[in-house]
């Protein structure tokens, strides 16, 4: 697969139909990466951030990523030459409105001359000022490289009810609950149940973002019931579903 190389990271608007998105690219500048309207993923080989529209993505330079949309989405894109963040890695960021507001109208401008002191510098200030106080969110979910974890996690991926335990996957793999269990830690930073939580909030998202009810997407992402599904949304993004894609 090629990969593109930018010089700059762009700064701008861009429409991405449901399914659409950037194929792997790398900038040699920073990146803030956010959807105004739907979902945007990023994935590199690390493992894949997703996004609603109170949420941005930060992309370090260098890193090779790919951009996908779910349900139409309009991705603001924003260059930086300086990292106002110290992060060496991709991280999802809460937006709160005046940041919202910031990004979008710092990216609908391209254009307007950048002149010191001038108005576009002034609002590159406010909006790094703001995105300094930005706290990352969980919304990370990491690649596995062991070919017995990634069989576990490929068929979770498949279905994210799937209802068997970590110790029926395990022996479905040809492996022992403890390696996994290990494995998880080592390789995910989390455990399994955490991994698998995450996964069904990720899918969750998506599924959102392309018209699913909240019951529909609570079967589908393994939950038993509709408020099973919106107290555990609630307990690890801080609101429930319905207000996914809102400010």
């Amino acid at each position: 697969m090629e990969i593109r190389h930018l010089a700059q990271a762009p700064t701008g608007r861009r429409p991405l139909a449901p399914g659409g998105g950037i194929d792997a690219h790398r900038h040699d500048t920073h990146q803030i990466v956010y959807a105004r309207h739907g979902v945007l993923s990023v994935t590199t080989d690390a493992g894949t951030w997703v996004a609603p529209a109170n949420r941005a993505i930060w992309i370090p330079a260098g890193t090779v990523h790919e951009h996908r949309a779910h349900g139409a989405t309009e991705v603001r894109l924003i260059g930086l030459d300086a990292n106002p963040l110290g992060l060496g890695r991709p991280a999802v960021l809460a937006v709160d409105p005046l940041l919202r507001e910031l990004i979008i109208a710092y990216s609908g401008e391209p254009d307007l001359p950048e002149k010191p002191g001038g108005e576009r510098e002034r609002l590159l200030a406010v909006l790094l000022d703001r995105l300094r106080r930005s706290p990352e969110q969980p919304l990370h979910l990491p690649t596995p490289r062991d070919p017995r974890l990634a069989a576990v996690c490929a068929a979770l991926h498949a279905d994210p009810a799937d209802p068997r335990t970590l110790a029926r996957l395990a022996a479905d793999a040809g492996t022992s609950d403890r390696t996994l269990a290990r494995l998880c830690r080592a390789e995910l930073g989390m455990t399994f149940p955490q991994w698998r939580t995450q996964l069904r909030l990720h899918r969750a998202l998506l599924l959102l973002a392309e018209g699913g009810t909240v019951t529909q997407v609570a079967h589908r992402c393994g939950w038993s019931s509709a408020s099973a599904f919106i107290d555990a949304f609630r307990r690890a993004l801080g609101y429930t579903p319905g207000r996914a894609f809102t400010l």
